[in-house]
């Protein structure tokens, strides 16, 4: 009797025991920290909100109105993977949490206006440390005058990067009529 006790319970860890070199121990599957864990579209760690925007060719002037295409340079100089459309996977019908480049204006007294801002979605997933370049619309404000354009990454629906105290690029340009 005890030979089938012992062989009925040995058996099931003698198969285990054959199953490949799996670790006997549990192995910590998490990412390293800061790493982007999350699978689905969500909002950036706090460490996610670093980026760098930079500008060639920036227009010394535009008129009042003018539709503009610049290419920009963007680096995500954060610890977590931008994902596109904001996670690994979405489901979403929205923007709700895309990773883009934007720009918004500032008047000649440094006040953030409510005219004109413009959005354009990363093209592709962005690791730590990558850049790419891309193409951004820019929209000149209508009234006349001396202008900021201020370049910035924004997590739609969350926040810019430059309220998280990411650095923003700032170039003068001349509205005219």
């Amino acid at each position: 009797m005890q030979k089938i006790v012992f062989l009925v319970l040995a058996l099931p860890l003698a198969i285990l025991s054959c199953k490949g070199n799996a670790p006997s121990t549990p192995v910590d599957n998490s990412a390293k920290p800061g790493a982007n864990v999350a699978k689905t579209a969500g909002p950036l760690p706090d460490s996610g909100f670093k980026g760098l925007v930079t500008i060639a060719n920036p227009p010394a002037k535009l008129r009042a109105g003018q539709v503009e295409v610049v290419k920009i340079k963007v680096k995500n100089a954060s610890d977590v993977i931008w994902w596109a459309r904001g996670g690994e996977t979405t489901d979403r019908t929205d923007n709700m949490f895309y990773i883009a480049a934007g720009n918004r204006w500032l008047d000649k007294d440094g006040k953030l206006s409510n005219e004109s801002e413009g959005h354009s979605g990363i093209p592709r997933d962005l690791k730590p440390g990558e850049e790419i370049e891309m193409s951004l619309q820019i929209t000149a404000p209508k009234t006349p005058g001396d202008w900021t354009l201020s370049l910035d990454m924004v997590q739609e629906g969350v926040t810019w990067f430059g309220d998280k105290g990411s650095p923003t690029t700032k170039v003068k340009i001349a509205v005219i009529k």
